[in-house]
């Protein structure tokens, strides 16, 4: 993965730490100032605190970016490096671990686009795979269509551990397996692990999406890019300051947020001059790999689905923690708890759609997306089969996904197609995105 970093401010509020204005936006105060106990977190956990507070000495104030990268992915002490974070047991759980109708109306929507365009092989490429639930979902449905031969699996994932989760749910077997690229890119191998489903799919697990190899490959990004650092931004008195975390003076044991005290040469390349909020997050590391995204579909063809909670461009401070399925402060125990932001869909629409390279569609409900693929009829055709015990479970997956007041509304659904298709998109539209005001009239089966 790439991150961008400006040195050039790093040294700046290195040299001027007593000058810091250590005013900090008031949406931010009441979750600033929150004592951390580090003699009671694990050894790990104490680690990462550690080198946040060797390196906040060393160089003064990192950016939030910096902050959430190394609380994230820390080699040794990352939140999503050395464990299993999903489920009820974990800090947060997602749609495919909550009911097996989201992963089956996924199936269902990439096997209806895929043939729209194509009858040839194709790869389903995961990023952020999770504990490979989704992916296994939509390979049962691939299966009962008997296309299982078509496709090959391959996962995004820095973490090794939930490598291991995620072959242990998908694969017969896997083994890991040693990273070789030459210069003439012949026989490359980019992956670090492989394996076989129990049909016979091959899987492959790759460090980044630029490893994974160039063929016509259907893209899923299931709560993904909120993961992604983000820079915060604050305007004072019509001047943008950068939003960084710096050790609270009267306690080591505290960190904080504090705000530059001129525009950062961050601020300065990404804030739009039409920008009308007073705080903004921005996610460098979010248009690069859509960068990266809609090359890729531009020139090896297949399109994208990404499912987020999200917004359009309009909200401000959503930077956030999970611990125990429990919102907490960002920074307070770096490392044990899921750190997130929203994600801005007008930035991911603006990055992929430069030059004309790809149309998108959406953002659109995730309530309005699968109530159009069908997943009141699915449900039902279930709901005949099982026990009354397991259709208490599934009918209680159901509305937590599809209601408004729980899932249904917040989380978005967000696809990306090459821009050739466009003439052919308009003849046979893209499933889950068509003219919704029609779907709302539309008479729903009844739930029981």
């Amino acid at each position: 993965m790439k991150y961008l970093c400006d040195m050039r401010t790093v040294k700046l509020l290195n040299i001027a730490r007593d000058n810091v204005i250590h005013k900090v936006p008031r949406r931010l105060i009441n979750c600033s100032f929150v004592t951390m106990n580090v003699e009671k977190q694990n050894e790990e956990t104490k680690l990462l605190y550690r080198h946040l507070l060797t390196k906040i000495k060393a160089c003064g104030p990192i950016n939030v970016a910096d902050y959430m990268k190394e609380a994230l992915t820390h080699p040794v002490a990352g939140y999503y490096m050395n464990k299993d974070v999903f489920g009820s047991k974990g800090d947060f759980t997602t749609s495919p671990e909550i009911s097996q109708l989201f992963g089956e109306m996924i199936g269902v929507w990439v096997l209806s686009e895929w043939r729209k365009i194509s009858r040839n092989d194709f790869q389903l490429v995961e990023l952020g795979p999770g504990r490979g639930t989704l992916s296994r979902d939509i390979l049962k449905v691939f299966k009962q269509f008997r296309v299982t031969d078509k496709v090959s699996i391959h996962l995004v994932e820095i973490s090794r551990t939930l490598s291991e989760i995620q072959a242990q749910k998908l694969c017969t077997s896997s083994k890991e397996v040693v990273s070789e690229v030459n210069k003439e890119q012949k026989n490359s191998v980019t992956h670090y692990r492989e394996g076989i489903t129990e049909f016979g799919n091959k899987v492959f697990w790759y460090r980044s999406i630029e490893d994974v190899p160039r063929k016509f490959s259907i893209f899923i990004a299931h709560e993904f890019f909120d993961a992604l650092p983000i820079h915060k931004f604050q305007k004072n008195n019509e001047i943008w300051h950068e939003v960084f975390v710096d050790i609270d003076p009267t306690n080591e044991e505290k960190f904080r947020y504090v705000i530059s005290p001129s525009p950062t040469l961050t601020g300065k390349l990404f804030i739009s001059e039409n920008e009308t909020r007073d705080h903004v997050e921005f996610s460098p590391q979010t248009m690069i790999i859509v960068d990266y995204l809609a090359s890729f579909l531009e020139e090896c063809g297949g399109f994208a689905l990404i499912a987020d909670y999200g917004h359009n461009g309009e909200k401000t401070d959503t930077f956030r923690a999970f611990k125990n399925h429990q919102q907490q402060d960002p920074l307070l125990n770096p490392g044990t708890a899921d750190l997130t932001a929203d994600v801005d869909f007008s930035l991911i629409k603006r990055i992929a759609t430069k030059n004309n390279r790809t149309i998108t569609f959406g953002p659109v409900a995730q309530r309005e997306f699968l109530l159009q693929l069908g997943i009141d009829v699915r449900l039902n055709m279930l709901l005949k089969k099982i026990t009354d015990a397991e259709k208490n479970e599934l009918t209680s997956g159901y509305h937590m996904i599809i209601d408004e007041d729980k899932m249904g509304k917040c989380f978005k659904m967000f696809a990306v197609y090459p821009s050739v298709l466009k003439e052919h998109l308009t003849r046979w539209p893209v499933n889950g995105f068509i003219n919704l005001d029609t779907i709302r009239k539309i008479e729903r089966p009844k739930v029981e």
